[in-house]
């Protein structure tokens, strides 16, 4: 999930004033976390409150979304979605909107199987956006994530969304020059899952991602959840990404990642180096010590014996 913040807090300076190329500064201080970090920590922490049973996850969500958007006010959610944060009786809106999108990588990283990370992308998904591309564009996202981090190849990975989802048929350096600003599902995921297939590691894909323009925060978002459940997320990028969220941002992602163990880069056999825990988990407190102990996760690592190989899918 944490590939997902990086890729709005790198967007965030963007989002307005479009940059046609990759080379850029990568995290500076004129980023900031956005209403796509957010509402993913939301989510995030909606699945925790689940505890891995569901029915209610559509409940959970609607309060937590509430509740983290109300602390977050000046964040850049858009109108309808402002709505929905005020209103004493939320209901769904009929969106396509890419905020459906841009929340869901942690239904990815919870997932026990394909059927699941579905059922995890409609519930927290139609609460607001329950037009059909909404829904589909949170469930192309979250299945992304899910394939990445099981093993599906980038081919492979084309191919599954190229037949159920969106088609693949163009290049980013082909609509570099044209590609602009959307705010819909249909004019975001395809770009945003292009920018990863087309990438050769983490940062790669994000600058993918902000190399095109339109929605920066959102785009980068899209592609940072699926590149880190692919490559892992380099130990350097990760440290100086934590500084960007306060206390309790990262009380959530702390939490979700004890329950969820994210990967780290690849190792040199290709795999992701997986997180060894030795049954400890990252300690929770003030934002310091949670800075310190949620760097300490880069250097407790070793490869995961069970990992399954590139090209088998879950299902």
């Amino acid at each position: 999930m944490l590939g997902a913040i990086i890729g709005d807090i790198v967007g965030s300076r963007f989002e307005w004033d479009n940059i046609k190329t990759k080379e850029f500064d990568f995290l500076t201080f004129r980023c900031a976390v956005t209403d796509d970090s957010v509402m993913s920590l939301a989510v995030a922490q909606a699945i925790l409150d689940c505890d891995r049973e569901y029915a209610n996850l559509e409940k959970h969500a609607i309060r937590r979304m509430r509740e983290l958007g109300r602390m977050y006010p000046h964040s850049g959610y858009g109108g309808m979605f402002k709505r929905w944060l005020s209103s004493d009786a939320p209901q769904p809106y009929n969106s396509y909107g890419n905020g459906a999108a841009m929340r869901v990588s942690a239904c990815g990283f919870a997932a026990r199987n394909l059927e699941e990370v579905k059922l995890l992308s409609t519930k927290v998904t139609e609460v607001t956006h329950n037009h059909p591309e909404g829904v589909k564009g949170a469930e192309a996202t979250a299945v992304c994530v899910f394939l990445a981090r099981n093993g599906m190849n980038v081919l492979e990975l084309r191919d599954y969304v190229n037949t159920h989802y969106y088609p693949l048929n163009f290049t980013l350096d082909g609509i570099r020059d044209s590609y602009k600003f959307d705010v819909s599902c249909q004019g975001t995921l395809p770009q945003a899952i292009m920018a990863f297939l087309e990438s050769t590691g983490f940062e790669d894909a994000i600058r993918n991602a902000i190399s095109i323009g339109g929605d920066s925060d959102t785009l980068a978002a899209v592609t940072g959840g699926i590149a880190e459940a692919y490559y892992g997320i380099p130990a350097d990028i990760r440290k100086h990404a934590l500084t960007f969220l306060d206390e309790r941002q990262l009380r959530i992602l702390v939490n979700f990642e004890n329950a969820y163990p994210p990967a780290l880069e690849k190792n040199g056999n290709g795999l992701p180096v997986k997180v060894k825990r030795n049954g400890k988990k990252l300690k929770t407190g003030p934002r310091e010590q949670m800075l310190v102990t949620g760097d300490m996760i880069a250097f407790r690592k070793n490869p995961h014996p069970a990992l399954r190989p590139r090209g088998r899918i879950l299902t």
